[in-house]
């Protein structure tokens, strides 16, 4: 059973990282002009996320929605505090400055990520709305109101996407 186990895990993983390779593949067919191809990767994506979201279902890994609220908190609380750490820290020994920046801003980001989770905790049952604001730059999620300027990358407003359903 650990071996299936693993294997779905692996699975999941594998068809979750496909899904986004073939996304950033589409924009740039997209920005390429190569519509049809971009379409095609796009397609494939979503396929690759069908499989990821079935592999979870079979390890139960998808709960109530409060359960998941906790375990995404607890997920970006370690990576941000854990993960990213330890990458800036072996970036900046290999003197890859841009690979600090990365890590660092998406430490900082998963950190925002893991307040966000704590504050939808806090008000689960009141089922609050709110409009969110994502920068295409580094990732930050504004919480109800669009920044002029990114706080971590200092983005310009422009750059965000709004999610507002």
């Amino acid at each position: 059973m650990d071996k299936i186990r693993e294997a779905l895990n692996q699975a999941y993983v594998g068809e979750a990282k496909a899904a986004l390779r073939l996304k950033v593949f589409a924009d740039k067919a997209e920005q390429e002009g190569f519509k049809q191809l971009a379409r095609l990767f796009r397609v494939i994506a979503f396929s690759e996320e069908i499989h990821g979201a079935r592999a979870l279902r079979i390890l139960k890994e998808i709960k109530s929605t409060e359960e998941n609220l906790a375990a995404s908190f607890e997920s970006e609380t370690k990576v941000a505090e854990i993960a990213y750490d330890r990458f800036v820290k072996l970036a900046e020994e290999a003197g890859d400055k841009g690979a600090v920046l990365h890590f660092s801003q998406s430490r900082d980001v998963e950190e925002t990520h893991a307040k966000l989770y704590k504050q939808a905790m806090a008000h689960f049952m009141e089922e609050r709305e709110t409009n969110y604001y994502v920068c295409k730059v580094c990732g930050y999620v504004a919480d109800g109101v669009l920044p002029d300027e990114c706080p971590v990358c200092g983005a310009k407003k422009e750059q965000f996407v709004s999610f507002n359903q």
